[in-house]
């Protein structure tokens, strides 16, 4: 909205430094697990083609918040069904974190770095409260991260019932997002501050997001970005806070595919510095975009994704 109430957010921080320090603290990372984990060179070298997935895979998820398992999983899925490299479903997913540790780290820094220092709101477009984005990823994260790490120790749950419902529910959300992007909220301003009832929305969702994602390395960050979306907030706010969602939400389940040694370690090794690549390159994507843009192919990618997997599971 033009001419709005709120002023720029003032941060101590010079724009970027949060950047570097983050993008060095996963250089470390990344060097210390090439010391650390077990890795084949003949394994190395057939995968050669990963870093490219690893960078699209990142672009897509950190402009739109939805986690990188959006995309990593359907390409794991193809590439065992092509005979190319063969995982099993959990290994998918502890891999899908892996990766995501890395790309949607380096995303959330980005969108965290442009929270600090935001531009002047455009026409139609409003600046984002720290309050009301720390609010969404503190509530989120409350409840959401419980249920992941329970689900991973305590829960034996049928992944496929499971996929369905919830690929079921994106395919209406994606559809949603589309329609309301192109009707409704069209020509509105965007939403100046967080509604009372929307974050109880999010409180309501984010255990069996948590769950979710526990079994398929993605599903809080995508509810998120889509609902918030819907509900014609800043792409701030909807992916930022989506992004730092994911990120939290992948480094802390990670953990327990690494004790349970279900992670193939060659594949993270190739993906992840380019998933950190791609998650640096996303948000001047996303805004490149622009609202309507972004939104129109969120809302098609989670569907025809979502349709993808449920077409694999179904053959």
């Amino acid at each position: 909205m033009t001419g709005i109430a709120y002023p720029r957010p003032d941060s101590a921080l010079p724009p970027g430094r949060i950047v570097v320090v983050g993008g060095l603290a996963l250089l470390a990372l990344y060097a210390l697990l090439w010391a650390l984990v077990p890795a084949d060179p003949a394994l190395l070298a057939k995968l050669w083609f990963l870093p490219g997935v690893g960078v699209i895979g990142a672009i897509i998820a950190n402009t739109s918040g939805t986690g990188g398992g959006v995309v990593f999983v359907p390409v794991f899925n193809a590439l065992r069904e092509l005979g190319v490299m063969s995982l099993s479903p959990l290994v998918v997913v502890g891999v899908s974190m892996g990766i995501q540790s890395f790309g949607m780290t380096m995303g959330s820094l980005r969108w965290t770095d442009r929270l600090l220092h935001q531009p002047a709101p455009g026409p139609l477009e409003a600046q984002v409260r720290i309050r009301d984005f720390a609010t969404v990823v503190g509530a989120v994260l409350a409840l959401s991260l419980p249920a992941l790490l329970a689900t991973q120790r305590l829960t034996a749950f049928d992944q496929q019932d499971v996929l369905y419902a919830y690929k079921g529910f994106s395919i209406v959300l994606g559809c949603a997002l589309i329609a309301a992007t192109w009707t409704v909220n069209a020509a509105r301003p965007e939403r100046t501050q967080l509604a009372r009832g929307d974050l109880i929305v999010l409180v309501l969702l984010a255990i069996p997001g948590g769950m979710i994602t526990a079994l398929f390395s993605v599903g809080m960050g995508e509810i998120v970005a889509l609902y918030l979306f819907i509900r014609h907030y800043p792409v701030l706010l909807c992916t930022g806070a989506a992004c730092v969602i994911s990120a939290v939400s992948c480094l802390s389940g990670v953990v327990w595919h690494i004790g349970a040694g279900t992670i193939q370690w060659e594949v993270v090794l190739l993906a992840g510095p380019a998933a950190a690549l791609g998650g640096f390159l996303a948000r001047p994507i996303a805004l490149w975009l622009g609202p309507k843009r972004l939104k129109t192919f969120d809302g098609s990618w989670i569907v025809l994704s979502a349709l993808y997997l449920l077409w694999l599971n179904w053959r």
